[in-house]
C-alpha cells in the first residue's frame, strides 16, 4: 500500500500505545494492519456501539474492550490492575477520544500507564506521508499537566498529517 514504518523505539511487553492523530477510520485498520504485520498485538477501547452483532464478536476477538462512554466507572483501575497482573499488555487508545475535532484530550491512558508504571508510546498514522511513526515514549511522571503538554507537543510539532486536517487538534498550552 506504500506505508513506511518510522520506529525508534521497541514496543515492549507492556505499554500503552498513544494514537493520533485520530480523524478517520483509517486510522483504526492501519493500526491494525502495522502491529499484526510486526507479529504483535494490542488491546484497544471503543465505544460499546461497535459491539453489536455480528461485528462485536469479530472486535473482541482482535482485542476490542468496549467502552460505556456516558457512565463513569473505574475502567481506568480495572486496566492498570489487570497490565499489572498480565504477563503481556498492550493498549492502544486514541486519547482524542473521537474521530472529531476535539479541543481537550482525554487523559484515561495516562493514568491507566502512571497506575501500572507502564511507559507511553507516542505513535502516529501520517497520510500525508503515508507512515506509520514512534519516536518518543513518556514515562508517566505524575505531573499530568507537564506530562500531556509533552505529548500534546510531540503531535502538534511533528509532521504528521492526519486523513481530515480539519478534525485534528493538539495544543500544547492547555493540556
Amino acid at each position: 500500500m506504500g506505508w513506511t514504518v518510522e520506529t525508534t523505539i521497541d514496543l515492549p511487553k507492556k505499554c500503552v500505545i498513544c494514537v493520533a492523530p485520530h480523524t478517520s477510520n483509517w486510522d483504526f485498520i492501519l493500526g491494525e494492519l502495522y502491529i499484526r504485520s510486526i507479529g504483535k498485538t494490542a488491546n484497544f477501547l471503543m465505544k460499546k456501539e461497535w459491539f453489536f452483532w455480528p461485528l462485536g464478536s469479530f472486535m473482541r476477538r482482535i482485542g476490542g474492550i468496549p467502552v460505556e462512554r456516558s457512565k463513569k466507572t473505574s475502567l481506568t483501575d480495572q486496566l492498570a490492575e489487570a497490565a499489572e497482573k498480565a504477563e503481556t499488555f498492550r493498549l492502544a487508545v486514541t486519547p482524542e477520544g473521537t474521530r472529531s475535532r476535539v479541543e481537550t484530550w482525554k487523559r484515561g491512558f495516562y493514568y491507566i500507564a502512571l497506575k501500572a508504571k507502564l511507559p507511553i508510546l507516542l505513535y502516529a498514522i501520517d497520510f500525508g506521508h503515508k507512515r506509520i511513526v514512534c519516536t518518543k515514549q513518556i514515562i508517566p511522571s505524575g505531573d499530568v499537566e507537564a506530562d500531556m503538554g509533552e505529548i500534546l507537543r510531540y503531535y502538534a510539532e511533528g509532521d504528521f498529517i492526519p486523513r481530515f486536517p480539519e478534525k485534528f487538534y493538539a495544543n500544547p498550552e492547555q493540556p
